[in-house]
């Protein structure tokens, strides 16, 4: 259980205004007791006093247009304009995310220098929400790996303890806020991007439904593998963020794997009676090896679902053949993205992303087309279960954060890995499913690292994960802790 003190000592109005919650941000703004200038320098100061030492924004925003536009809005809302939900907030995006006029180099060597002409749709939108774009967060090349970690920026390292990994591929992100250089970031997640970094830095990260957060335009808008989502310290900031991003794309750009629900959506109040619902509990996927300090800590959360009146049981579905939908699906995916640069910029790929693209070139359309088959398969079985038990709750990782010198990990609880994923099946093995899926910090290890569990909802029930999330938070009493870097 954690520590119901105080959220955070208050020695001056730079740790105050850093350590405090998105929504506290804005009710202070709407009634006036601070500035959206005043937000920011704070957020400038933080960043300028901790960044150096784990290297989680790697481009930052321009200052002086940071300061006029945050002057912009205050100016507004002394008329009474009031910008949108993310009023004044910095928010980071992660540097696989199109920014006009503003570096962004996927992580590498090929796009080092690289500024877009047109921003991405989910920073389009949190600047019409009235966000101010803080900097760009670090990212493994192309998003490949739970480690973050590139050749042009260098690594991200834990807050928690500086000798390990961040995670990844939003490991940039989740530094960043658990460091209080911004209260919200928008990621990404695949195999776990979102999930793992939110786990080992100990906040909050939602892996949306494909399609509630629109990549439009996109070069592959039928895959659904790979989504954008919301990071912030509680989940009633990532469902603030998610309102900010949801929603259909436009006609100008929808494809049919968009959902229609407007991002107002999630605006609403989080409470809810949970009482007689059902909750698969799980201690890890079964024949996947979890940490036993993880193992333990996650299971010691079922008395407090428990105590909201959830009915516990213990059960897992049948992820049959997750094992083997993720591997083509996603080298599918990232082999169609490596087609599409030169022959230069191949050749500066890091070995990952290479043994990536060659399965992918090895794969007949029979593969392609029986793997879409056994994905249907699986998420007919994962419908199945979620009919039974609403919600499945399992840890986010399998193991804490490792020595961050190591690209990944050669074995983990006495397993080899052959790849650079193996270590994280309980992240990727649920992402194939279609199901939502929420991250949340559950308590720390003997060695003072944070753990993370994962709360999975029905199909499209993004609503009913971040509730539940929510319930638990205050249940659980959970008061977001100060890395010792901070």
């Amino acid at each position: 259980m954690y520590d119901t003190s105080p959220v955070f000592p208050t020695p001056n109005s730079i740790d105050s205004l850093c350590e405090a919650s998105a929504t506290t941000l804005l009710e202070m703004q709407r009634k006036r007791e601070i500035s959206a200038t005043e937000i920011l320098d704070a957020h400038l100061a933080r960043i300028e006093a901790v960044n150096p030492r784990v290297n989680a924004l790697v481009t930052l925003g321009d200052p002086e247009a940071l300061r006029a536009r945050a002057q912009a809005i205050d100016a507004r809302w002394a008329q009474g304009e009031w910008q949108g939900p993310l009023h004044g907030l910095p928010v980071s995006q992660k540097d696989l995310t199109a920014t006009r006029g503003v570096r962004t180099t996927f992580g590498s060597k090929a796009f080092e220098h690289h500024v877009p002409e047109h921003s991405a749709l989910i920073v389009r939108r949190c600047d019409a929400a009235g966000a101010l774009m803080i900097g760009k967060s670090n990212t493994p090349e192309f998003g490949a790996g739970s480690h973050t970690f590139n050749e042009v920026f260098g690594m991200t390292r834990n807050p928690w303890d500086l000798s390990k990994s961040a995670g990844g591929s939003s490991g940039g992100a989740a530094a960043s806020v658990v460091c209080g250089m911004n209260p919200l970031a928008c990621g990404s997640d695949m195999g776990g991007s979102l999930r793992n970094p939110a786990a080992w830095n100990g906040v909050v990260g939602l892996r949306p439904s494909p399609g509630r957060v629109p990549r439009a335009p996109d070069l592959n808008a039928w895959a659904t593998l790979g989504v954008d989502g919301p990071m912030a310290r509680n989940v009633e900031d990532a469902a603030l963020l998610l309102s900010a991003i949801a929603g259909p794309s436009g006609p100008n750009y929808e494809s049919a794997t968009e959902l229609g629900e407007p991002g107002a959506t999630f605006a609403r109040p989080l409470q809810r009676d949970f009482r007689g619902v059902r909750v698969a509990f799980s201690a890890g996927l079964p024949g996947v090896p979890v940490d036993p300090d993880i193992q333990r800590t996650v299971q010691d959360q079922a008395r407090v679902f428990e105590s909201l009146g959830c009915e516990v049981v213990f059960a897992d579905p049948d992820l049959a053949d997750a094992e083997d939908v993720f591997r083509v699906e996603r080298a599918w995916m990232i082999g169609t993205l490596v087609e599409q640069l030169d022959a230069r910029s191949q050749a500066l790929l890091k070995p990952e992303i290479t043994d990536e693209s060659r399965l992918h070139r090895s794969l007949s359309a029979a593969d392609i087309g029986r793997m879409f088959v056994r994905k249907t398969a699986l998420f007919q079985r994962m419908r199945e279960f979620m009919d039974a038990h609403p919600f499945y709750v399992l840890p986010t990782t399998q193991i804490l954060p490792f020595d961050a010198d190591l690209r990944w990990p050669a074995s983990y609880l006495g397993q080899s890995c052959t790849t650079y994923i193996d270590w994280m099946r309980s992240c990727w093995y649920l992402s194939s499913t279609e199901s939502p899926v929420l991250s949340v910090p559950c308590g720390f290890s003997a060695t003072g690292l944070p753990i993370g569990m994962q709360i999975a909802g029905r199909f499209r029930d993004d609503w009913g994960v971040l509730q539940l999330g929510h319930a638990y938070e205050k249940a659980a009493a959970h008061r977001p802790a100060r890395p010792p870097v901070v």
